[in-house]
């Protein structure tokens, strides 16, 4: 897949309605060799911020779960934990570059700490006032061409 494709996806399935971390995890899911149901449930926390408190991005949370998936390690071995810590700030240090911060509050540009559970509804307005799915876009994009790179 291009990285203009997993942009495109990306931007979708957030259209769809699926949170910002949802929305990444799903267009690579399948290609790990993940159950792509379970792996939604798993991540559906996670928009918002995580929980709508407006903390790490959600698109940065897909697409650092997007590396787990990749790279992982089940051993509890320091070198491979060292080593994905270290390709996980590769990918959020770009997703920094670019859009300027990987916290959601910056990213949105939210100064109020009010936070509440409730997440909004998705009309026309919402995606005006709301670079998401761009963002989400963008951590798609990033992670595929990482990807493309680490074959």
């Amino acid at each position: 897949m291009t990285s203009q494709q997993a942009y495109d996806k990306a931007v979708e399935n957030f259209k769809k309605g699926y949170n910002c971390t949802q929305s990444v995890v799903m267009v690579f899911a399948g290609e790990l060799g993940y159950d792509v149901e379970k792996l939604l449930k798993i991540c559906q926390p996670f928009g918002g911020g995580i929980c709508r408190m407006r903390e790490m991005c959600g698109a940065v949370s897909g697409m650092l779960f997007c590396l787990g998936m990749k790279k992982g390690d089940a051993s509890g071995d320091k070198l491979k934990k060292d080593e994905i810590y270290e390709q996980g700030q590769k990918l959020m240090k770009r997703f920094e570059e670019i859009n300027g911060s990987y916290i959601c509050r910056e990213l949105l540009g939210i100064t109020d700490k009010k936070i509440t559970f409730v997440s909004e509804e998705r009309t026309e307005e919402y995606y005006k006032k709301r670079p998401c799915a761009d963002l989400c876009g963008i951590a798609a994009r990033i992670f595929a061409e990482w990807l493309e790179e680490n074959r």
